[in-house]
Protein backbone atom coordinates (compact mmCIF):
# COMPACT_ATOMS: atom_id res chain seq x y z
CA UNK A 1 0.00 0.00 0.00
CA UNK A 2 1.36 3.40 -1.00
CA UNK A 3 2.07 5.82 1.85
CA UNK A 4 0.06 9.06 1.80
CA UNK A 5 2.36 12.08 1.86
CA UNK A 6 1.05 15.24 3.51
CA UNK A 7 2.47 18.71 4.10
CA UNK A 8 5.20 18.61 6.75
CA UNK A 9 3.31 20.76 9.27
CA UNK A 10 0.65 18.08 9.79
CA UNK A 11 0.96 16.26 13.11
CA UNK A 12 0.11 12.75 11.98
CA UNK A 13 -0.69 11.62 15.53
CA UNK A 14 -3.40 14.32 15.80
CA UNK A 15 -6.55 13.24 13.92
CA UNK A 16 -7.94 16.80 14.02
CA UNK A 17 -4.86 18.10 12.21
CA UNK A 18 -4.94 15.33 9.61
CA UNK A 19 -8.65 15.85 8.95
CA UNK A 20 -8.23 19.64 8.74
CA UNK A 21 -5.35 19.29 6.27
CA UNK A 22 -7.07 16.64 4.17
CA UNK A 23 -10.57 18.15 4.08
CA UNK A 24 -10.32 21.92 4.52
CA UNK A 25 -6.93 23.60 4.28
CA UNK A 26 -6.51 25.21 0.89
CA UNK A 27 -10.04 24.39 -0.31
CA UNK A 28 -11.76 27.53 -1.66
CA UNK A 29 -14.45 28.89 0.68
CA UNK A 30 -17.13 31.28 -0.58
CA UNK A 31 -19.64 31.09 2.28
CA UNK A 32 -19.66 34.26 4.40
CA UNK A 33 -20.41 32.39 7.63
CA UNK A 34 -17.39 30.11 7.12
CA UNK A 35 -15.23 33.08 6.15
CA UNK A 36 -16.24 34.81 9.40
CA UNK A 37 -15.44 31.61 11.30
CA UNK A 38 -11.93 31.46 9.87
CA UNK A 39 -11.37 35.19 10.36
CA UNK A 40 -12.28 34.69 14.03
CA UNK A 41 -10.28 31.49 14.52
CA UNK A 42 -7.15 32.83 12.81
CA UNK A 43 -7.30 35.92 15.04
CA UNK A 44 -7.79 33.71 18.10
CA UNK A 45 -4.71 31.74 17.13
CA UNK A 46 -2.37 34.75 17.41
CA UNK A 47 0.48 33.65 19.65
CA UNK A 48 -0.85 30.09 19.96
CA UNK A 49 -0.73 26.87 17.97
CA UNK A 50 -3.35 26.04 15.36
CA UNK A 51 -3.93 22.73 17.12
CA UNK A 52 -5.04 24.64 20.23
CA UNK A 53 -7.64 26.42 18.13
CA UNK A 54 -8.77 23.27 16.32
CA UNK A 55 -9.37 21.55 19.65
CA UNK A 56 -11.59 24.47 20.73
CA UNK A 57 -13.34 24.93 17.39
CA UNK A 58 -16.62 23.25 18.33
CA UNK A 59 -16.73 25.29 21.54
CA UNK A 60 -16.18 28.44 19.47
CA UNK A 61 -19.08 27.50 17.23
CA UNK A 62 -21.38 27.14 20.24
CA UNK A 63 -20.07 30.23 22.04
CA UNK A 64 -20.26 32.47 18.97
CA UNK A 65 -23.73 31.50 17.69
CA UNK A 66 -22.28 29.19 15.02
CA UNK A 67 -20.60 32.28 13.58
CA UNK A 68 -23.86 33.98 12.69
CA UNK A 69 -22.36 37.41 12.17
CA UNK A 70 -25.63 39.25 12.89
CA UNK A 71 -25.98 37.54 16.27
CA UNK A 72 -22.31 38.03 17.22
CA UNK A 73 -22.50 41.72 16.31
CA UNK A 74 -25.23 42.11 18.95
CA UNK A 75 -23.20 40.58 21.80
CA UNK A 76 -23.18 43.06 24.68
CA UNK A 77 -20.83 43.56 27.63
CA UNK A 78 -22.67 40.93 29.68
CA UNK A 79 -22.27 38.37 26.89
CA UNK A 80 -18.56 39.24 26.55
CA UNK A 81 -18.11 38.70 30.30
CA UNK A 82 -19.91 35.35 29.99
CA UNK A 83 -17.59 34.35 27.14
CA UNK A 84 -14.55 35.25 29.22
CA UNK A 85 -15.65 32.60 31.74
CA UNK A 86 -16.01 29.94 29.02
CA UNK A 87 -13.10 27.52 29.36
CA UNK A 88 -13.92 26.05 25.97
CA UNK A 89 -12.56 29.07 24.11
CA UNK A 90 -9.42 31.19 24.32
CA UNK A 91 -10.33 33.60 27.10
CA UNK A 92 -8.38 36.61 25.93
CA UNK A 93 -10.44 39.77 26.47
CA UNK A 94 -8.98 41.60 23.46
CA UNK A 95 -9.63 38.63 21.16
CA UNK A 96 -13.22 38.19 22.35
CA UNK A 97 -13.98 41.91 22.04
CA UNK A 98 -12.35 41.98 18.61
CA UNK A 99 -14.64 39.17 17.43
CA UNK A 100 -17.73 41.22 18.31
CA UNK A 101 -16.21 44.37 16.79
CA UNK A 102 -15.12 42.49 13.67
CA UNK A 103 -18.64 41.08 13.25
CA UNK A 104 -20.07 44.60 13.02
CA UNK A 105 -17.43 45.65 10.53
CA UNK A 106 -17.88 42.39 8.58
CA UNK A 107 -21.54 43.34 8.07
CA UNK A 108 -20.46 46.80 6.84
CA UNK A 109 -18.35 45.08 4.18
CA UNK A 110 -21.28 42.82 3.25
CA UNK A 111 -23.43 45.92 2.70
CA UNK A 112 -20.72 47.66 0.66
CA UNK A 113 -19.73 44.72 -1.55
CA UNK A 114 -22.81 42.48 -1.46
CA UNK A 115 -20.87 39.81 0.45
CA UNK A 116 -17.66 39.43 2.39
CA UNK A 117 -16.77 36.71 -0.12
CA UNK A 118 -16.79 39.17 -3.02
CA UNK A 119 -14.68 41.63 -1.03
CA UNK A 120 -12.04 39.23 0.25
CA UNK A 121 -11.59 37.21 -2.95
CA UNK A 122 -10.99 40.47 -4.81
CA UNK A 123 -7.54 40.56 -3.22
CA UNK A 124 -6.52 37.51 -5.28
CA UNK A 125 -8.39 38.42 -8.45
CA UNK A 126 -11.28 36.09 -7.65
CA UNK A 127 -9.36 32.83 -7.98
CA UNK A 128 -6.93 30.85 -5.82
CA UNK A 129 -3.23 31.52 -6.11
CA UNK A 130 -1.48 28.19 -6.60
CA UNK A 131 2.02 27.78 -5.23
CA UNK A 132 4.63 25.18 -6.01
CA UNK A 133 6.67 25.07 -2.81
CA UNK A 134 8.89 22.06 -2.18
CA UNK A 135 9.65 22.56 1.53
CA UNK A 136 8.01 24.23 4.52
CA UNK A 137 10.86 26.75 4.57
CA UNK A 138 9.75 27.94 1.12
CA UNK A 139 6.29 28.96 2.33
CA UNK A 140 6.23 32.66 3.25
CA UNK A 141 4.60 34.01 6.38
CA UNK A 142 2.84 36.69 4.34
CA UNK A 143 2.39 37.98 0.79
CA UNK A 144 1.66 41.24 -0.99
CA UNK A 145 -2.02 40.25 -1.16
CA UNK A 146 -2.14 39.42 2.55
CA UNK A 147 -0.46 42.74 3.37
CA UNK A 148 -2.99 44.62 1.20
CA UNK A 149 -5.91 42.77 2.82
CA UNK A 150 -4.52 43.39 6.30
CA UNK A 151 -3.99 47.08 5.59
CA UNK A 152 -7.52 47.52 4.29
CA UNK A 153 -9.12 45.61 7.18
CA UNK A 154 -7.09 47.57 9.73
CA UNK A 155 -8.14 50.82 8.05
CA UNK A 156 -11.77 49.69 8.44
CA UNK A 157 -11.19 49.08 12.18
CA UNK A 158 -10.74 45.29 12.30
CA UNK A 159 -8.45 43.82 14.98
CA UNK A 160 -6.19 40.73 14.93
CA UNK A 161 -5.84 40.95 11.16
CA UNK A 162 -2.11 41.53 10.70
CA UNK A 163 -0.38 40.34 7.49
CA UNK A 164 0.72 37.00 8.96
CA UNK A 165 -2.75 36.26 10.31
CA UNK A 166 -4.28 37.26 6.98
CA UNK A 167 -1.91 34.99 5.08
CA UNK A 168 -2.91 32.08 7.33
CA UNK A 169 -6.56 33.03 6.72
CA UNK A 170 -5.96 33.05 2.96
CA UNK A 171 -4.37 29.60 3.17
CA UNK A 172 -7.23 28.28 5.32
CA UNK A 173 -9.98 29.47 2.96
CA UNK A 174 -8.21 28.45 -0.22
CA UNK A 175 -7.38 31.92 -1.53
CA UNK A 176 -3.83 30.58 -1.50
CA UNK A 177 -3.10 26.90 -2.06
CA UNK A 178 0.21 26.20 -0.35
CA UNK A 179 0.08 22.40 -0.33
CA UNK A 180 3.67 21.27 -0.90
CA UNK A 181 4.53 19.70 -4.24
CA UNK A 182 4.91 16.20 -2.77
CA UNK A 183 1.65 16.42 -0.77
CA UNK A 184 -1.17 14.26 -2.05
CA UNK A 185 -3.44 17.37 -2.04
CA UNK A 186 -1.17 19.33 -4.39
CA UNK A 187 -3.04 19.93 -7.68
CA UNK A 188 -6.20 18.30 -6.29
CA UNK A 189 -7.81 21.11 -4.30
CA UNK A 190 -8.63 23.39 -7.21
CA UNK A 191 -10.28 20.58 -9.13
CA UNK A 192 -13.16 20.39 -6.62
Amino acid sequence: MKKVIRCGWVMLDEPLYVEYHDQEWGVPVHDDRTLFEFLTLEGAQAGLSWLTVLKKRENYRKAFAHFDVKKVAKFDEAKIEELLQNEGIIRNRLKVISTVNNAKLFMDIQKEFGSFDKYVWGFVGGKPKKSHFKTLRDIPSSSDEAKALSKDLLKRGFKFVGPTIMYAFMQAVGMVDDHLCDCFKHDKVLKK
